[in-house]
């Protein structure tokens, strides 16, 4: 328990830091698993389109600090990397 008023709003904060990133990861994460299933359906438009719905998202997390560029930049570029393999 905090002992101190600054202590308490810190909590208070942290609660609610705390709940905006479960739900921005888990926006993350469902982006990225239905990019993965739409790549292994094997269909290249739903895999183009969903690449480009995860996109943003997986970008916004970067801006937001949720995660790293680089982990950003990986999971951007497997995905792609994927969905260029399925044209050939």
């Amino acid at each position: 328990m905090a002992n101190t008023k600054s202590a308490e709003k810190a909590a208070r904060q942290s609660e609610k830091h705390r709940g905006r990133n479960n739900a921005a990861t888990s926006q993350l994460r469902t982006a990225i698993r239905k990019a993965v299933l739409a790549i292994k359906s094997g269909k290249q438009d739903e895999a183009l389109a969903a690449l480009a719905a995860a996109t943003p998202v997986i970008d916004s997390m970067v801006n937001k600090g949720l995660i790293h560029r680089n982990k950003a930049a990986r999971h951007k570029s497997r995905l792609t990397r994927q969905v260029r393999a399925l044209s050939k």
